[in-house]
């Protein structure tokens, strides 16, 4: 259903700048002698169409994708703040997450968790997001209440919840796998990093052997991170990426990777 929404949304919006809509009634094609249909106070306010956003080969995004994107950042409050959420940064987390899911369907691997992983994964969820505290989310009734105040709901929420637990187990598949960070560097950040970090703000430095786990974790994902974004950047050069609206071209272009889909 979605393959044909996008495929209808495109062929209309390229009907309309051409000017070329038609239209049918009983199998007749009205005269181009018509006059136009004159205007009327009766008629209600102009409803303003969905449009096509960007292309990525043959997948399109629409207006309402990026909508719906900026809708789903109520579930990850703690990555996406509310004042970096602009249409471009939902823009791009699309086009990263659609890129990432083109390669998983290439590589045959699964583009969404099994059903019971997905239900854990947000009854988790559902006790961690502060806002909702004031919903009382971990009851069914709270957790509607909350995704109806976000103009969201149950089907899209456990759709979008297990396309990214199956991105991040690709991610950590295809990159964290193969990275060994050695001791030396472990204890350069330690003493370079870490304690000028402490001493500067007052803070006990913890021994090296209490933090060398944390330490290596910090340095495995700083690592992560960089191959991501670099991967990333090379799929946008290979996926033919095409920002359609221009309103979207120089908001999308300051965005970075989403590190984290």
């Amino acid at each position: 259903m979605r393959a044909i929404r996008q495929v209808m949304a495109l062929a209309a919006a390229l009907a309309m700048v051409r000017g070329e809509i038609a239209w049918e009634a009983h199998g007749q094609t009205p005269s181009p002698q018509a006059p136009p249909a004159q205007s009327s106070s009766l008629a209600g306010p102009a409803i303003e169409l969905d449009h096509v956003v960007a292309m990525i080969g043959s997948n399109v995004l629409l207006q309402s994708d990026v909508e719906q994107e900026m809708h789903l950042s109520a579930l990850e409050p703690l990555q996406i703040l509310p004042g970096q959420n602009t249409p471009g940064s939902a823009l791009r987390r699309l086009i990263d997450r659609t890129l990432i899911l083109e390669q998983m369907k290439q590589q045959q691997q699964p583009v969404t968790a099994p059903a019971p992983e997905v239900a854990q994964s947000l009854a988790e969820l559902r006790g961690q997001i502060p806002d909702c505290g004031k919903y009382h989310c971990q009851t069914a009734a709270g957790w509607a209440d909350f995704l109806r105040a976000n103009d969201l709901n149950e089907e899209l929420v456990e759709e979008r919840w297990g396309q990214r637990i199956a991105i991040l187990q690709f991610v950590d598949l295809r990159f964290r796998s193969g990275i060994r960070i050695p001791q030396d560097q472990i204890a350069t950040y330690y003493q370079k990093t870490l304690v000028p970090a402490l001493t500067k703000d007052n803070q006990v430095t913890p021994p090296l052997s209490e933090v060398s786990a944390r330490i290596q974790e910090i340095l495995l994902e700083q690592q992560v991170s960089g191959m991501f974004e670099d991967w990333l950047a090379s799929l946008h050069d290979q996926g033919n990426v095409q920002i359609v609206d221009p309103a979207y071209a120089a908001d999308f272009k300051s965005q970075p990777a989403a590190v984290n889909p």
